[in-house]
């Protein structure tokens, strides 16, 4: 068994490679309740809720492996990293207590650190979690902005206490709240009201400090995994949605999971699995069938009632064939899911130095690191990517796991995670296949601009492009939120767990409250679905 903070667990054990529970045909001649598509971490979810109360479910997921965007793979011998999920901050507190997961070996590090921009001019910024830290570092940079800085930080404080207060009044839990039910929360302040509707993260950072590197060291936080520049309305509420979390009580922090992201989608398994859910991987569905299950890949039906979806709202649509509702179909296909981001998953023979604050093991590591481009070059760079070529450089975001936990590569080696944009989805000259080595090589000269010995300390690297997403995560378009979070689609213009054909569901971040790793879109379908049966 694989121990995590003094308890094992089963999925760990199998790094999520679960198998066959039992033979398809016994599977299928089996009476089930529930049909999960989808072993993603809110799939896992709603299946560990249902299976408490008594249902009979069962989950299958078509690729090898339990997680979906939030797993653990070996990607090279003794390194053990997740594809796409990196921090955990957002994972609901009412799920951590109702499923337990500390009591299952759910553990993480507060990255306290915060983030580290370091700038073209030499000068950096180390944004710490602690507020009076932080605001040193705002005095020494940027002086005149410290009064605007604490506007900025207490106009997130405001909004997260009026629609994210802690326990049951938090409007995440249950059915999306109106535009109306939430401005009714907000009351009169109209700073929190267009930090959520309206501001593009260039015009939130305007609205509250002067100095071009303090604004630039947040503009990336208003775009992340989203197909829209700064400059764009609506952005600075993705920025919101990022900072509106409590986990552990602190409010908007983040945070680095004992073993790696995955084990998040792992313990949620073996929860799942010990309320009696059954999980069966490498099964793919070919078609649900509303109101009956689903048919597989291999030509067996699995009969139930009420079937589940994990997947993309794009992805349960085409799996419904000519059974979806027309209006509905209408919806999920006017949701942008082109995917704009790259990831890559860095094997390190030494955590970077950089040059701002040299040092391979310094506070900066312990948190995020982002390396910064002006307004100008936010705007140039999305342009650029929509034509389907690569911009001059990347915004890149940089996490190192292994800086808290050194389980997760071979002793006196490190992990380097980097989501970096924008990117094309598809190229105007080329693909993917011939264009990656490209994509790397920019990646990381973007982040080497910064650093003394980046080039030099770099052992392999792995890239997935949006349709490497795709194909190896199943999110359709590579979109890592299973569809835009921006405005005009969250709340109550997100799609609602349960959909207009019989017995069909979503758990999946294409519904509400939307994308990361959360797991509260699993709970809510889970409480959808004991109130409809």
């Amino acid at each position: 068994m694989v121990e995590v903070a003094g308890r094992g667990s089963p999925t760990a054990e199998a790094l999520g490679l679960l198998g066959l529970p039992a033979a398809i045909g016994e599977l299928a001649a089996r009476r089930w309740d529930v049909v999960v598509v989808g072993a993603g971490h809110n799939g896992l979810t709603c299946a560990a809720y249902l299976a408490r109360a008594g249902k009979r479910v069962l989950v299958l997921e078509a690729r090898p492996r339990v997680g979906g965007a939030c797993t653990l793979e070996e990607v090279w011998p003794g390194f053990r990293v997740s594809p796409c999920a990196y921090l955990v901050g957002l994972l609901h507190p009412l799920v951590i207590e109702e499923l337990d997961l500390p009591g299952h070996g759910f553990r993480w590090f507060p990255a306290d650190a915060g983030l580290f921009v370091p700038f073209d001019d030499g000068s950096s910024i180390q944004l710490w979690g602690d507020d009076s830290r932080c605001e040193e570092e705002v005095r020494r940079l940027a002086p005149g902005d410290l009064d605007g800085w604490r506007a900025l930080i207490d106009v997130k404080r405001r909004l997260r206490d009026a629609i994210r207060p802690p326990g049951a009044r938090d409007l995440w839990i249950g059915p999306a709240p109106t535009r109306a039910e939430i401005e009714e929360r907000i009351g009169g302040d109209d700073e929190a009201r267009r930090l959520l509707f309206e501001w593009s993260m260039v015009e939130f950072v305007e609205h509250y400090l002067r100095d071009e590197r303090l604004q630039m060291a947040l503009l990336g936080q208003g775009v992340i995994g989203t197909d829209a520049s700064p400059h764009d309305p609506g952005t600075a509420s993705i920025h919101f949605h990022h900072a509106s979390g409590r986990l552990g009580g602190m409010p908007g922090t983040w945070g680095y999971v004992l073993g790696g992201m995955g084990m998040v989608s792992f313990l949620l398994c073996d929860v799942a699995r010990e309320a009696g859910a059954v999980v069966a991987t490498g099964v793919p569905v070919a078609r649900i069938v509303p109101g009956q299950g689903v048919v597989l890949e291999a030509g067996d039906r699995v009969d139930a009632p009420c079937v589940v979806s994990n997947a993309d709202p794009r992805t349960t649509l085409r799996l419904l064939d000519g059974d979806a509702d027309p209006a509905w179909r209408v919806q999920v296909e006017a949701i942008p899911m082109t995917g704009c981001t790259v990831k890559l998953n860095v094997a390190l023979r030494a955590l970077p130095s950089f040059r701002a604050r040299p040092g391979t093991m310094q506070p900066h590591h312990l948190g995020q690191i982002n390396t910064p481009l002006t307004k100008p070059e936010w705007r140039d760079a999305f342009r650029v990517a929509r034509e389907g070529r690569l911009p001059d450089r990347l915004w890149t975001e940089l996490y190192f796991q292994t800086a808290h936990d050194a389980s997760v590569a071979p002793e006196g080696a490190h992990t380097m995670s980097v989501f970096a944009q924008y990117v094309p989805h598809t190229f105007a000259e080329g693909g993917w296949e011939t264009r990656r080595e490209e994509v790397r090589h920019l990646a990381l000269q973007s982040i080497a601009r910064y650093c003394e010995n980046m080039i030099d300390a770099v052992i392999d690297a792995q890239v997935l492009g949006p349709p490497d997403i795709e194909r190896s995560v199943g999110l359709s378009g590579g979109h890592i939120f299973q569809g835009e979070c921006l405005p005009a689609y969250m709340w109550d213009r997100r799609l609602e767990s349960r959909t207009p054909m019989p017995g069909v569901f979503l758990c999946g971040a294409g519904t509400y409250p939307g994308g990361s790793v959360i797991a509260i879109n699993g709970r809510n379908a889970a409480m959808a679905i004991l109130a409809a049966t």
